[in-house]
């Protein structure tokens, strides 16, 4: 057995901004509105529909996210455009929906098992 190496020294304020991050992430709903803008930009109506929600409910998920960085967002017209455009928030969702997927299929074969 190996002798687990010493980690870096994290600063205590990287530590909470990473924490707000998955915070953020912790609602269901932005959670969802990422991932769909993980795969390419959409309009609030869009996404609102998408998720099941209102508009003003998407409207108001999707200010919270482009208020911690997360998404940006441009008028065309009428309406408003989200696009997610940091690839590490996009890993990020896209790894912990596989995840799941596949801890979901492992649960699935093992019962059938």
């Amino acid at each position: 057995m190996s002798t687990p190496s010493e980690p870096p020294s994290l600063p205590a304020d990287l530590l909470q901004d990473a924490a707000a991050t998955f915070g953020l992430l912790s609602a269901t709903v932005r959670l969802h509105l990422l991932w769909l803008l993980s795969h390419g930009e959409r309009d609030v109506g869009t996404l609102a529909e998408e998720t099941g929600q209102t508009v003003p409910t998407a409207s108001h998920h999707l200010g919270k996210l482009k208020l911690a960085g997360l998404v940006r967002a441009r008028r065309e017209g009428k309406r408003q455009v989200y696009v997610l455009d940091d690839p590490h928030v996009r890993h990020i969702v896209q790894l912990a929906v596989q995840h799941h997927q596949e801890l979901s299929g492992e649960v699935r074969r093992s019962k059938g098992a």
